[in-house]
């Protein structure tokens, strides 16, 4: 097994847990924060996405991200920064937030996932041992250990989706 298929292995597991953990939530619940200073279901799936997004098209491939390219900043309401992802959003600025429809959001979602498939399925062993600086690390790092990164990163928000739906509707997150 290459290591792109051992990462796309990992998102794969990760995104079908999403995807059973979304089904049963409607808009509100999507858009409910647990508390005060936590982030609802929807802003966590926007906040993922848009990481992946981000990586897939501006980081690696030097070119426009789907936010942009397809308009979805516009079905959510937002500008067209390609680099807003939510890093360094304030509990306030979270609160505030409207997410849009859930069909709008897994809309987005799906079309992050497709391209993030297609372009780790080409992915060479010489693509994977290339190396970029990104900031705000200094370091140069190979597209593997960055891919790890987003990787861990998109896990860790899908349990925490996981997490919300069952804390908000039931167990729901697997099968």
């Amino acid at each position: 097994m290459l290591p792109a298929e051992s990462i796309l292995y990992a998102l794969q597991r990760n995104w079908d847990m999403v995807d059973t953990a979304l089904e049963g939530l409607d808009d509100a619940a999507m858009a409910r924060q647990p508390s005060n200073g936590c982030n609802s279901a929807a802003w966590i799936l926007w906040h993922m996405t848009r990481v992946v997004d981000t990586f897939i098209h501006t980081r690696f491939r030097s070119i426009p991200q789907i936010w942009i390219q397809d308009g979805w900043h516009e079905k959510f309401g937002m500008p067209g920064d390609a680099e807003d992802r939510g890093v360094g959003w304030t509990a306030d600025q979270v609160a505030e937030w409207t997410p849009p429809s859930k069909e709008a959001q897994i809309g987005y979602y799906g079309a992050v996932k497709a391209a993030a498939v297609a372009y780790i399925e080409s992915l060479t062993e010489a693509d994977l041992e290339k190396t970029m600086v990104i900031p705000p690390v200094a370091e140069p790092r190979s597209v593997a250990m960055l891919l790890g990164q987003f990787t861990w990163d998109n896990i860790a928000h899908g349990g925490q989706i996981a997490y919300l739906r069952g804390l908000f509707i039931g167990i729901g997150w697997h099968r």
